[in-house]
């Protein structure tokens, strides 16, 4: 009881006991707090004092660390590099010679002897880097080093090392042993950023392979950090090897090649932002499209099928349609590799005629194989081998070049001959007719059948099976016809004399044709008429025999429009070849300054006709390439008298007048650097005129001009007194550059 203000209050000790236990707990608390701050206060002094004095004494604090972060340890004392090789013989280890990695810091191989070998028995176990000592022992005379980083290294597995003559031939699929590696090298020379570059090495003999395979390491200097990278394996042999990219990057190539079948494996080095690791090596897949358009899509689909050429020939043209994405740069330039290796290969002249048949089919170069398998019956037998042989990659082909354009005759060809030589002969006439092929293809093919079979009575020429007529050439109007200048196609027909009334002809000047082994260009001096039966030995040249129409290309006001007409009568003189044609439909009456009127059969041709960009946009991805063709140019205006002569303006003040104008760029010459194209109206010039210098207002059809990659001109219609003008860019075969009709 206690008194306040003259009142009796009362205080039971229920209401004490809780006061006094929440201050004992909470005294507890803040003593507990003291004393753990204080004790990681001296704790961090002692690691600091250790850390300074002795390092050695807190090496475990490494295993929490990474490696490029580890603290020295003392129980490894400062060793100099004799001492380290002496202390790797007392563990059946060994040291290769160092290799500098700058600033007196090496990188060391580790080796060690294989169990159970005979020969060549030291393999790599491990990579060490080695800096110099930051405590050397007193009284060391010699450099002293200490452990930096260090990588255990195991060989690629067997499967891996093997895998593309897996892949293409062999049946054994290795195993999961690990091979071992017995080289360490530095590159030398230009490699990318960041890091120094190594690969190590092993060699394996399988079968006739001599196979290089191996592991690409990056060293990183900052943190003296070593990185295992991408296994490689080398089907030929060869190092992986740095290539500067048209990008200017840096990218690795591993060559994996087999026999004759290319196989390029590209790595370009990406940056990444992972612990430890700032670089990885990412393959260049053609798994995926770069692009959505289809018909890029379809040209890596014949590219993985093994067609290289054909593909990058198509990627030419598409290229231009589209904004360059690095990723499809990549593909393409992945595909053009490739198809440099096949192009060199069935350029080459083989010794085995099965081998030259073989390079001419990885290159799509249907009709020279079967020239070369029908050449002589050794060939043809030389060549069933590797027919029977065919594991699928030759087979892969003809269904690629199939579904890009399903009525090729050579290649039907070659399916038939693949199938024959591997299920029998009823097999490929059975899948020759499923695919919509003449009879008289049937019969050529049936010819070479026979061939496998020894039969070799029967020539194999594609002029005899009476091939389909590809045909390109211009035309004229003709206004009287005389019989015996012409050899008629059809003896049957009525003479041509009394089929002139009410009838308009054309005649058509043969520029060029397939002879159904080969392309013919104008003038033809080859072609020697028989006495007998002329008109169809001709008609059988031109492949006129199971269809004699012809497509006929008018230029009407600067429209196109097309006509078909029916092939009437041939004329051989003194080298020229002209076909007598009577369209379906009258033609539309063309201009004196229209442009010339094509002819050409169905197929005969494929137009090259890539999206147009400005001039503008040209200088934006090519500045130093538009600022050589800007002038050259103009140049070329006032030497054809188009533009007055003077000073030529300057490369803005062009760009400002001309840069609208549209440009194709197209690779007409096969190097693989496009041409540039440009089509200039009579319109455009007149607008860079002065009206003191227009020299009349008379409308003249569009002229073309082309470019080199250097930007000098290498064509002009300006230049030509026969008013001859560009008509169109056409390809004519797969392997040729295009052509200017």
């Amino acid at each position: 009881m206690t008194e306040e203000s003259g009142k009796l209050v009362s205080q039971s000790p229920a209401q004490v006991v809780p006061t006094t236990r929440g201050s004992w707990v909470a005294s507890w608390f803040v003593f507990a707090a003291l004393s753990g701050s204080a004790t990681l206060v001296i704790g961090g002094i002692w690691l600091s004092f250790i850390f300074i004095f002795n390092p050695g004494k807190i090496s475990w604090v490494n295993q929490h660390l990474p490696q490029w972060a580890q603290l020295p340890d003392q129980n490894q004392q400062p060793q100099t590099l004799a001492e380290i090789r002496s202390s790797l013989r007392q563990q059946s280890e060994s040291a290769g010679e160092p290799i500098p990695v700058g600033n007196d810091v090496v990188l060391l191989p580790i080796f060690k002897q294989r169990d159970s070998c005979n020969s060549d028995c030291e393999q790599i176990v491990e990579l060490r880097v080695y800096q110099p000592a930051q405590f050397p022992p007193k009284g060391s005379t010699g450099k002293t080093y200490q452990l930096a980083s260090e990588l255990p290294i195991s060989g690629p597995e067997e499967s891996f090392v093997i895998a593309p003559l897996v892949n293409h031939d062999s049946d054994s699929a290795g195993s999961s042993t690990p091979l071992p590696v017995t080289e360490l090298q530095k590159y030398e020379g230009k490699t990318p950023a960041p890091g120094i570059w190594f690969y190590l090495k092993g060699q394996r003999q399988q079968g006739s392979n001599a196979i290089a395979y191996g592991y690409i390491v990056n060293y990183d200097p900052e943190h003296k950090h070593l990185e295992l990278l991408s296994p490689w394996t080398s089907t030929t042999g060869q190092i992986p090897k740095w290539r500067q990219s048209p990008n200017k990057t840096l990218e690795l190539v591993v060559d994996q090649t087999v026999g004759l079948e290319p196989q390029l494996r590209v790595y370009q080095v990406k940056a990444v932002k992972l612990f430890l690791s700032t670089v990885e090596l990412t393959p260049i897949s053609l798994t995926e499209p770069a692009l959505k358009d289809p018909a890029y899509q379809q040209a890596l689909s014949i590219a993985r099928s093994g067609l290289w050429s054909p593909a990058n020939k198509w990627l030419q043209f598409i290229k231009q349609q589209h904004g360059k994405t690095p990723e499809a740069e990549a593909q393409m330039e992945l595909i053009r590799l490739h198809s440099q290796l096949t192009q060199a290969q069935a350029d080459k002249s083989w010794a085995s005629p099965g081998q030259q048949v073989l390079a001419n089919l990885i290159d799509g170069r249907w009709e020279k194989a079967l020239q070369v398998f029908s050449a002589s019956p050794e060939n043809t037998q030389e060549v069933v081998p590797l027919l029977k042989a065919d594991s699928g990659r030759l087979w892969h082909r003809v269904e690629a070049a199939l579904k890009v354009k399903s009525d090729r005759l050579e290649v039907k060809a070659w399916g038939a001959l693949i199938l024959a030589a591997q299920q029998g002969e009823p097999k490929a006439k059975s899948w020759v007719e499923e695919r919509k092929t003449t009879p008289e293809n049937i019969t050529y093919i049936q010819t070479l059948l026979k061939r496998l079979n020894g039969d070799y009575t029967t020539k194999t020429t594609q002029t005899d099976a009476n091939h389909s007529g590809r045909i390109v050439g211009s035309v004229q109007p003709i206004a009287k016809v005389n019989q015996t200048e012409w050899l008629q196609l059809d003896p049957k027909d009525k003479p041509l004399a009394s089929q002139q009334q009410d009838r308009q002809w054309y005649a058509v000047q043969v520029a060029a044709f397939y002879d159904g082994k080969s392309w013919l260009y104008d003038p033809f001096p080859q072609l020697n008429l028989p006495k007998i039966d002329p008109a169809k030995f001709l008609s059988q040249q031109l492949g006129l025999l199971s269809d004699a129409k012809i497509e006929i290309v008018v230029w009407s006001d600067g429209q196109q429009e097309t006509t078909t007409a029916t092939i009437k009568a041939m004329q051989l003189r003194g080298g020229i070849l002209r076909l007598l044609t009577e369209p379906t439909t009258a033609l539309p009456p063309t201009k004196s300054n229209s442009q010339p009127t094509l002819a050409l059969t169905s197929g005969a041709i494929q137009w090259v006709q890539p999206s147009p960009i400005t001039l503008a946009e040209l200088s934006t991805q090519q500045p130093p390439f538009v600022k050589i063709l800007l002038p050259n140019l103009w140049r070329e205006l006032q030497k054809s008298g188009q533009l007055p002569t003077g000073t030529i303006p300057s490369v803005p003040l062009l760009q400002q007048q001309i840069g609208h104008w549209p440009v194709q760029t197209i690779d007409l010459t096969g190097n693989g650097q496009p041409e540039t194209v440009l089509t200039i109206s009579h319109e455009a010039i007149a607008a860079l005129r002065s009206a003191s210098t227009t020299k009349d207002n008379q409308k003249s059809r569009p002229q073309t001009v082309i470019f080199n990659s250097d930007g000098k001109v290498i064509y002009s219609d300006f230049r030509k007194s026969t008013g001859e003008v560009l008509s169109a860019i056409a390809t004519l075969t797969e392997q040729q550059p295009p052509v200017l009709l």
